[in-house]
């Protein structure tokens, strides 16, 4: 048995909202469990009747049934157990628990004393819509692509998305340090051409290279990227980590907008009972570790995502989180101009409609398409 210890803790807590299936007794042994395991790990009945067991221990709130087998169990921790780390604060939120089976993290409620240790988005909706001159609208995205393009075919399609009207240009996800396509050689290109293509038009499309790389050449590619007058980076931090997107967005030296790729973070959340929820992966966490976008597989396209599962990230990126400014949803996957209005429907206008493939059937090349998806866009929005 260990000695009594006492803490001298806020008293401020945090609580995550659990899915677990299962007979209500195996759901609240479950819960019990996690409890512990997300806390302490350590065996409850050698720990005294202390502040440990009163204050660090997670604490069951409330239990509800949400269908046969299926309940949602609410615990809560103290916040000096997350540290005010995103790092930490995912270890508690589902470290250890991640690897059991018919648990799933539904939902997570963070007070404000806890979300003043994150800045989230630089820009978020209202930021980037300024930095963009565009309004009224969704803004407009395509990815450059496909892989095995050399860095000058890439930057001449580059341009000609940038003079037809795209907002955002983004590396395709695929393309990094490859011999087809330097990094380096790739970035000064493509950056050139939006910002020639800006000149002619007057608007002010950027482009977004994927900076997602091991160790130090993360930082490397941002500010090589930055400095070649790159307007924004993409990032994947089911690859590289939430915590360093975070860095980046925080850094003040690069201070340009982050756009979030789910490359690697699919099997959080296709699984029904086990992983995160789709609007905890994508939404929540991306708004605490910067991203001002948050790109995600709609419905419709070829990937699985439901309706309802695209709603809950849109939901997410708009609700009220302390003082983090709300940002875009970005549906795409396999997206068409056919379906633009529909998008536009569902999730208004603060979003980002991303079209890649598509753009490449128009007989007249990417630039007609541009001005096509552009003009779609605005017919949609006067409709509404």
């Amino acid at each position: 048995m260990l000695a009594p210890t006492k803490l001298a803790l806020s008293g401020a807590r945090f609580r995550v909202t659990y899915q677990i299936a299962g007979a209500r007794d195996e759901v609240m042994r479950k819960a019990e469990e996690i409890c512990i395991e997300q806390t302490v790990e350590f065996p409850a009945d050698l720990v005294p009747d202390d502040d440990i067991r009163a204050h660090v221990f997670g604490r069951i709130e409330s239990v509800e049934q949400r269908a046969e087998r299926l309940f949602h169990v609410q615990i809560s921790y103290a916040i000096e157990t997350a540290g005010l780390e995103i790092t930490q604060l995912l270890n508690v939120v589902f470290g250890n628990t991640s690897m059991k089976p018919d648990i799933q993290v539904a939902d997570l409620a963070l007070p404000d004393s806890l979300l003043a240790a994150y800045t989230g988005p630089r820009f978020g909706v209202s930021g980037l819509r300024e930095l963009l001159g565009v309004t009224g609208r969704p803004l407009l995205c395509t990815a450059i692509k496909p892989m095995g393009l050399s860095a000058t075919a890439l930057a001449q399609m580059t341009g000609d998305f940038a003079r037809g009207g795209i907002d955002l240009i983004k590396d395709d996800h695929g393309l990094a340090d490859q011999p087809f396509a330097p990094y380096a050689e790739r970035v000064k290109r493509c950056a050139e051409a939006v910002q020639e293509a800006n000149q002619r038009t007057g608007q002010r499309s950027v482009y977004a290279p994927n900076v997602t790389a091991p160790g130090r050449a993360l930082w490397e590619r941002a500010y090589l990227a930055k400095q070649a007058g790159a307007g924004a980076f993409l990032v994947a931090p089911g690859i590289v980590g939430y915590d360093r997107m975070q860095a980046l967005a925080d850094d003040p030296q690069l201070g340009l907008p982050i756009l979030f790729h789910p490359a690697l973070l699919g099997s959080f959340v296709t699984h029904p009972y086990t992983g995160m929820a789709h609007g905890v992966v994508f939404g929540l966490l991306g708004r605490l570790a910067g991203a001002d976008v948050t790109i995600f597989p709609n419905f419709g396209g070829r990937f699985s995502f439901s309706r309802e599962d695209c709603l809950a990230i849109a939901e997410a990126t708009r609700r009220p989180l302390g003082e983090l400014k709300p940002i875009f949803p970005a549906p795409a996957g396999g997206m068409s101009i056919g379906r633009v209005a529909d998008m536009v429907a569902l999730y208004g206008v603060d979003t980002v409609l991303l079209i890649g493939g598509d753009l490449h059937r128009h007989p007249d090349g990417v630039y007609a398409a541009s001005q096509r998806f552009l003009e779609t866009v605005l017919a949609a929005c006067a409709q509404r």
